[in-house]
């Protein structure tokens, strides 16, 4: 009932549209609801820019996100989340929000309560008599009870500063940048980037081992650690492989203009093409874009090309194609990203029928000059995670080097 009582207020709120109010500079401490009635935290930083220019930064370990197109309806401030197609709509007053995190993708989304206040607040409250254990280095983790519950996760983290940040990797992406702090018992972490809460509840059982509870805004999911220097994913080049008697790929999608763009176009002839099946929405597609990008832009001369088959939250193409055409903008994309459909089995099926094995956004096959699939490669892990990030890289450019000579 309370959550009711906010949303409609809010939504009064905004239909007025006199400003009366502006959030204040600085660095905010926000809360969004997860699983378990737990808090998920984050920091966020608030730049009036000008006088009707605010940015609001996410902030995560290293990362940092800026969120655009602020604006405000009497005393609500509405922060728009473009890139995962999401707001937080907020009540200021003097230093505190009150509000949700809403879906627009989601019909009717009864959204996620936020709290932030500002001021020079602690991700998570310092405890007087940390744990002594220390989690830095590289973890096997399991997260119990899941469909893959057997499959090897890897935790990779650092402690600078009393600040603890890290990632968790598995075949499918990693958490991206985690950030927290000791407790009595073990460590906590979080992260917030625009898609949905993340928190990490950790405890020790002894110096190598510990227990633990990921919460994301719905679920929460134990967790299982046992320290290993050596920790490494599977091979993400064995998870999906082409159906036997296939060994080439044809579609044929539109681009954002409409226009029909086939695999087998005169532009993609005799060169080397790299297939990323992506989506707008997804995070860890976002940082393969953010990698693929400007290494296009340093690349293309040499006989490579790109195409990005995009899987979105609706089969509609004028929703795809105001998603894709805000990503290519925002990463400065110079090669197609094609709309295939609503991501799900069924579109993947659709336009690659050749694949078995589909497992993640983002996949990316490399095809080579004579437009064989030589290497398919499941998930991404992105600049959270450190050295397996740097390995990614050096394999990736070595693969490339491969097929083109």
């Amino acid at each position: 009932m309370e959550r009711f009582i906010l949303l409609i207020s809010i939504v009064v709120a905004v239909s007025g549209c006199t400003r009366h109010t502006q959030l204040q500079s600085g660095i905010w401490r926000g809360e969004l609801a997860v699983a378990d009635d737990k808090r998920a935290p984050f920091l966020f930083e608030v730049q009036n820019v000008t006088a009707d220019s605010t940015v609001v930064t996410l902030i995560n370990g290293e990362e940092r996100v800026p969120l655009t197109g602020i604006h405000y309806c009497t005393d609500t401030v509405i922060i728009p989340i473009e890139a995962y197609d999401a707001v937080i709509k907020a009540v200021v007053s003097e230093n505190r929000l009150e509000g949700l995190f809403i879906k627009n993708y989601i019909e009717n989304d009864s959204g996620i309560p936020f709290n932030a206040e500002r001021g020079n607040i602690p991700r998570f409250e310092p405890v007087t008599q940390p744990t002594s254990f220390l989690i830095d280095g590289k973890w096997d983790i399991l997260f119990v009870g899941t469909k893959n519950d057997t499959a090897p996760n890897v935790g990779v983290f650092k402690t600078e500063n009393q600040t603890i940040t890290g990632s968790i990797l598995t075949n499918s992406g990693d958490l991206r940048f985690l950030e927290g702090a000791l407790t009595e018992q073990g460590v906590r972490l979080s992260a917030f980037s625009g898609l949905s809460p993340y928190l990490v509840d950790i405890q020790f059982k002894d110096a190598d081992s510990f227990e633990g509870v990921f919460y994301t805004a719905r679920n929460q999911t134990k967790l299982v650690g046992i320290r290993n220097e050596h920790a490494a994913l599977a091979d993400a080049y064995s998870l999906a492989r082409l159906k036997p008697g296939f060994s080439t790929l044809n579609f044929a999608l539109p681009n954002t203009d409409g226009k029909i763009i086939s695999i087998h176009d005169e532009r993609y002839k005799d060169k080397v093409v790299i297939v990323s099946v992506l989506g707008s929405w997804c995070p860890n597609c976002l940082d393969e874009l953010e990698f693929l990008a400007p290494w296009y832009k340093s690349n293309k001369d040499r006989g490579v090309e790109i195409i990005g088959l995009a899987f979105e939250r609706k089969d509609d193409f004028d929703y795809a194609k105001t998603a894709i055409n805000r990503l290519k903008e925002r990463y400065g994309v110079e090669y197609e990203i094609l709309f295939a459909g609503q991501a799900g089995a069924e579109a993947i099926a659709k336009v690659l029928p050749e694949l078995e094995d589909f497992s993640s956004y983002p996949t990316t096959l490399f095809i080579d000059k004579a437009g064989k699939v030589r290497k398919i490669h499941t998930g991404y892990t992105g600049p959270a995670t450190g050295l397996f990030y740097e390995s990614f890289k050096e394999e990736f450019n070595h693969l490339i080097e491969s097929l083109l000579n």
